[in-house]
């Protein structure tokens, strides 16, 4: 299939033919979910903590004799039944992140990227490249209608472009092996350079 090419000031620069096994997909939304799914949990820090009867700071000495007080029996304040106890089966230290296959973690970014095609949300731009400052290059992406879009260069992004566009709200560069799902749906635009499509296409094929 081929989709135009632009330029950054929305001059034409001609023409890409994109792969159909990577772009015409019909999206599945299952398969989609679970890398995000994926990505998140392997994300979450999992450092929340509470402490247990055993560590609390509190006397161990019985509270009160086992017999004759008329209430329940107990041996010691660290009780989780007692305020400023210990919590009982409360969250430990662990990792949330868990297995997904190589093939399907490769298909949901496959999906993705026909997601963004079918949704029209695809742009290809010629390049990424050049010195420029960030007000300029401000101005060309509200020219352009990009509200919340993320740029998915090359191998590796030009250091220039992506100093000028680090200050500006709602605008990502990424480089073609930092591409991802979640980044990619949580856009509403996907921006492609010419080097991003080859590489994502050696990537994937």
């Amino acid at each position: 299939m081929k989709l135009d090419v632009i330029k950054l000031d929305g001059g034409k620069a001609g023409s890409v033919d994109l792969d159909e096994a990577l772009f015409g997909l019909e999206p599945r939304a299952d398969i989609l979910h679970r890398v995000v799914r994926w990505q998140r949990n392997n994300a979450q820090a999992g450092t929340h903590k509470v402490k247990t009867r055993s560590e609390v700071k509190y006397s161990t000495k019985k509270i009160y004799r086992q017999k004759g007080t008329g209430g329940a029996r107990h041996g010691a304040r660290s009780a989780p039944i007692f305020r400023g106890g210990g919590i009982y089966k409360g969250p430990v230290v662990r990792s949330h992140g868990h297995e997904l296959p190589k093939k399907v973690r490769k298909l949901g970014l496959m999906h993705a990227l026909s997601a963004k095609m079918k949704a029209g949300e695809l742009v290809i731009i010629d390049e990424a490249a050049g010195a420029m400052k960030t007000g300029a290059l401000a101005k060309q992406v509200n020219a352009l209608g990009w509200k919340r879009a993320l740029i998915i260069d090359g191998a590796s992004v030009n250091e220039d472009f992506a100093q000028a566009a680090r200050n500006i709200e709602g605008l990502d560069v990424l480089p073609s092996m930092g591409a991802n799902v979640y980044d990619i749906l949580k856009r509403d635009t996907l921006v492609l350079t010419k080097a991003g499509v080859e590489a994502l296409e050696a990537r994937l094929k």
